[in-house]
């Protein structure tokens, strides 16, 4: 597996983790926390865009 493919991988793992964990937060009644930790997604990913945007292999 090349460095690309695993930083994509860690990145998209790491934003579906943060999904995850906002979903459980949401649904037990801490629905702040689930907001702010839903706000993470997009931030991971798009961290994960301007990391890997500028690279050609």
């Amino acid at each position: 597996m090349s460095k690309q493919t695993l930083a994509k991988t860690t990145y998209v793992a790491g934003a579906g983790i943060s999904f995850l964990l906002s979903v459980y937060l949401w649904f037990t009644g801490n629905r702040e926390q689930g907001l702010y930790v839903g706000l993470w997604v997009p931030s991971i990913l798009s961290f994960g865009t301007l990391m890997l945007g500028g690279r050609h292999d």
